[in-house]
């Protein structure tokens, strides 16, 4: 049956069940949803809607026709007027394509009213759908392009949306003997250029897309040239985190012809972003040679279709997706890929932190169901303990303290991205205990990513939004922390003799910032350097730690001059957003559904074949520690 076949079916059925006096203007397919247009979808119980969905087995949303909504202008003058002023109403966001309106105040409970008689009089006084956020307490400069993006480009974006819904639900027949396997493109025994291809006889799913920064030839890219890669082919692109490794070569894609949906998290649409245009700016001051432009981020943006967790959605004819939480940065998920009517059911981990964090809940250990699991094992190898948090914080506190006593900078290096807070609650409570008395600095893009978690407060740990919602204590407002605006306020820090403590980008002075702060304080015996993070092989950050104390690297004036190392190196990874070895065991162990096979990627050679030979040790299932090229027939 065709899509058209499916639509008319559906709107045939919505329209003989329909209350009698429902003006039903359209019915589309919208990306994985079936959309019904209504001049009044009030009357559109969740009953009625439920019905609906359980029928046509798809996701439905009632919205109103476009004609009855209340111009925008004219919309905020009505809101203001019903909702009480001690809201503190900051901002208004119209989503033309949802018919939503997201109201943020600093107290959306009276937004909502009680039982929700607020939130009724704006619907019935407007017709748009409202939403009611909290006021992000840093403004995102990310978040609100984004959003401009897809206000401005609404038209494009309604047309992208229907062309995915059509290609979703297009006219495929299931074969009796249909099969699934998935391709390892990248990112297979080594860290770096996640690419995992999924694939049946009627569809084709890329999972991640990354880059290796720390390579700058052909294999800081995954294996576009392997034989049964086609770019027109792929019907969706899913994102599990926003870490440029497994999200950085996806703007790639739409450059070189993709044009389909890209599904992650709300979060990890907003970071990847961020990332991605940082990584641009970066690459284009080096001198270096730019895989994609922001013109073609810009694209993705628009392709992109947020998921929340727990939400199972079709992507691809006879596969649909569910995203889990996987703990590791703010966003991250698991994607589950379930195929056909209960054919197959495969997920791939991501990067996963099995333990909770001052940030993040641990990842999701259970499933519906599940055939193959794909792990990562970053910290997989025989000896890949961290040491417990607790002490790894109290010893972090510690050399920040030393540090700054001897009247020293401490230089952290530091992914922007979940790291980076991590240590900020870390030292605000430091700050707050009286271990240290200096400014935190926070440069590169940590400050913007900071503020895209201030955003989304649902996805932080419990005990996180405890302290947001109940106590009215928000740790990333502290007044310890000073945003480093531009270089004069860099080159201030690092000619002041002043001590202090500087978080920032990149994580493997692999560019940014933390390269000239290193060229900067280097030679003095009073700083300390401190490694957080997992630092790759060729790294600058892997030279440091390995104790080179005189290290070439390139002048303002193109030279290379010799950097001579002085100060105290710290190396601490009890702070990492992966799982150890233990956690890893201890996430196989309780995992449920134990599937009939686990694979092993993401990690160097032996570290992916120590966790393949464990997990088989175990369980007695099948596992693997496949290579890249590799291909696997999983049924």
């Amino acid at each position: 049956m065709s899509a058209e076949d499916i639509l008319n079916e559906i709107k045939a059925a919505v329209i003989n069940k329909a209350p009698g006096n429902a003006v039903i203007t359209d019915v589309e397919f919208e990306g994985s949803e079936v959309v019904i247009y209504a001049k009044n979808p009030e009357l559109f119980s969740n009953n009625l809607i439920k019905e609906f969905a359980r029928d046509f087995r798809k996701r439905l949303a009632i919205r109103p026709d476009p004609s009855v909504l209340v111009e925008p202008d004219i919309a905020k003058d009505k809101i203001l007027k019903i909702v009480p002023e001690d809201a503190e109403i900051t901002n208004f966001v119209f989503d033309a394509n949802t018919g939503e309106v997201i109201i943020e105040s600093k107290k959306p409970g009276l937004v909502i009213g009680k039982e929700g008689s607020t939130l009724e009089d704006i619907k019935k006084a407007i017709q748009w759908a409202p939403k009611p956020v909290r006021t992000p307490p840093i403004p995102s400069d990310t978040i609100k392009a984004i959003r401009a993006t897809m206000y401005r480009e609404r038209a494009d974006v309604k047309d992208i949306l229907r062309r995915i819904g059509r290609r979703i639900h297009r006219d495929v027949r299931l074969r009796d003997d249909s099969w699934v396997r998935t391709s390892f493109l990248g990112g297979s025994r080594e860290v770096g250029r996640t690419c995992l291809y999924h694939q049946t006889p009627e569809s084709r799913i890329l999972v991640d897309c990354g880059i290796n920064i720390a390579v700058e030839d052909e294999k800081a890219f995954p294996h576009f040239d392997a034989p049964e890669f086609s770019i027109e082919e792929i019907d969706a692109v899913v994102v599990t985190h926003a870490h440029l490794d497994h999200c950085g070569f996806i703007p790639g894609l739409f450059r070189y012809g993709y044009d389909g949906p890209v599904y992650c998290t709300k979060p990890t649409r907003d970071l990847m972003t961020l990332l991605q245009k940082d990584y641009v700016d970066i690459t284009e001051k080096e001198g270096k040679n730019v895989p994609y432009s922001s013109k073609d981020i810009k694209n993705c943006i628009k392709h992109t279709i947020p998921l929340d967790y727990g939400v199972t959605t079709d992507i691809a004819p006879a596969i649909k997706l569910t995203m889990h939480n996987a703990g590791h940065i703010l966003g991250s998920a698991i994607a589950h890929c379930h195929v056909g009517d209960g054919l197959y059911n495969v997920a791939y981990t991501g990067d996963i932190k099995f333990e909770a964090s001052r940030l993040l809940e641990p990842a999701v250990c259970q499933f519906p169901r599940l055939e193959t699991l794909i792990i990562e094992s970053t910290y997989g190898g025989y000896d890949d303990v961290l040491p417990e948090r607790d002490e790894t914080e109290k010893e972090f506190l510690r050399v920040i303290a030393e540090t700054i006593a001897r009247k020293g900078k401490a230089i952290i290096p530091v992914f922007g991205i979940g790291r980076a807070q991590e240590l900020m609650l870390v030292l605000e409570e430091g700050y707050n205990q009286g271990i240290f008395n200096a400014p935190v600095y926070l440069d590169g893009m940590i400050w913007e990513a900071t503020a895209i978690h201030t955003a989304y407060p649902e996805y932080l740990s419990k005990n996180m939004r405890n302290r947001i919602f109940h106590e009215g204590d928000n740790p990333f407002l502290s007044e310890v922390f000073k945003k480093v605006k531009n270089t004069n306020d860099r080159r201030n820090i690092m000619d002041s003799d002043e001590p202090g403590i500087i978080l920032t980008t990149s994580g493997m002075l692999s560019g940014g910032p933390s390269v000239e702060y290193f060229k900067n304080l280097a030679d003095d015996e009073k700083n300390a350097i401190v490694f957080v993070g997992y630092q790759s092989e060729g790294t600058l950050g892997r030279k440091i730690q390995k104790g080179f104390k005189e290290i070439p690297l390139m002048g303002k004036n193109g030279r290379s001059k010799a950097v001579k190392v002085n100060l105290s190196v710290h190396t601490l990874e009890g702070f990492s957003g992966h799982s150890d070895r233990k956690q890893l065991i201890k996430y196989l162990r309780k995992l449920k559904p134990i599937p009939d096979r686990i694979l092993t990627v993401h990690g160097e050679v032996s570290k992916c074949i120590d966790l393949a030979s464990t997990a088989y040790k175990l369980f007695k299932k099948e596992t693997k520690a496949p290579m890249n090229l590799d291909s696997i027939r999983l049924r």
